[in-house]
């Protein structure tokens, strides 16, 4: 395997955006309730971390069949550091109260689209 900063020097090089992202695999360890008990406070960090421009995006997982909500989650963080992002990981309270455990990984971004439409009267935008 390359080494993640060889790679992703290559890649600018070659011309692909190579945004560098941090991307959080959260995975239940306790009940659903208990869960359920700590989603609010779990919520209300992401949403600090949106306003502080840490947070990419974020967002329940399905099981492996895409038919079932299991309680897991993907978030992306925009960080300056590994050290940085595991500290944000440990920060959520799905972890401090280990309900959830999580796996961490570099993410780089090269390749892709978003689309985004504002409607001005309505002062309402999508993504999509």
């Amino acid at each position: 395997m390359p080494d993640w900063n060889a790679y992703k020097s290559h890649a600018k090089e070659r011309g692909a955006l190579a945004l560098e992202l941090f991307a959080v695999e959260s995975t239940p360890i306790a009940d659903e309730e208990t869960l359920k008990a700590v989603l609010p406070r779990h919520l209300a960090y992401q949403k600090a971390l949106e306003a502080a421009g840490k947070l990419f995006l974020a967002g329940p997982l399905s099981d492996d069949t895409g038919t079932l909500m299991q309680a897991s989650g993907l978030v992306i963080y925009r960080c300056e550091s590994w050290d940085e992002a595991v500290a944000l990981a440990n920060e959520d309270p799905m972890h401090v109260e280990n309900v959830r455990s999580y796996r961490l990984r570099r993410w780089l971004v090269n390749e892709g689209s978003l689309q985004f439409s504002a409607a001005l009267s309505t002062q309402s935008v999508s993504v999509s």
